[in-house]
């Protein structure tokens, strides 16, 4: 099941599993079904992160061109509050974002095209997450925003004091301060 989310580019699924006594099976990626659902995206590597702790906040990043990615995005254990912001300047939706719980639990995943800021925190321990990129890493091209900064209004479930984060991402810049927005 695809769902369009408050930004239409931003597109969040639910992933089909089917379980019996041994378990369960579920495609997680299907590129001819996501093209028929306007989604036809190259993807180059996949990413898997772990964090160990509630409340670990990782993001607002993005990368600029020619380096700028789609990532398409799932909670493997555990659960995420999961943030995409615009950056795209002619977009009526610039400086907005779109929100969602993703978790093990509800099979679910988002795709945050080119153009947005993406971070998420983690709802429980020990969650890992997996997302696919269409482009690869790269450290010249990596860019940020302040994930607590108050002008994008984000109502995060983790108090500022109690989130956890690494220490780059402490640095990044408020919206206002950022250069490097997609045209």
């Amino acid at each position: 099941m695809l769902v369009v989310a408050k930004i239409p580019e931003v597109r969040l699924m639910k992933l089909q599993k089917f379980g019996d006594h041994r378990g369960f099976f579920s495609e997680t990626y299907n590129k001819r079904q996501l093209a028929e659902a306007g989604i036809d995206l190259d993807f180059v590597q996949d990413n898997h992160s772990l964090s160990v702790e509630k409340g670990v906040v990782r993001g607002l990043h993005y990368q600029i061109s020619p380096f700028a990615q789609d990532k398409l995005l799932r909670v493997v254990r555990g659960a995420v509050f999961d943030v995409a912001v615009d950056l795209r300047k002619g977009s009526p939706s610039f400086g907005r974002h779109v929100s969602a719980i993703l978790s093990a639990e509800e099979w679910n995943q988002i795709l945050i095209p080119k153009g947005f800021a993406h971070g998420f925190c983690t709802l429980e321990p020990n969650t890992e997450v997996i997302y696919k990129v269409t482009d690869y890493y790269s450290p010249k091209s990596e860019r940020g925003v302040l994930w607590n900064d108050p002008q994008l209004g984000i109502g995060w479930p983790v108090k500022d004091s109690e989130a956890i984060l690494s220490e780059k991402d402490t640095k990044l810049p408020c919206f206002v301060d950022v250069l490097d927005f997609f045209d």
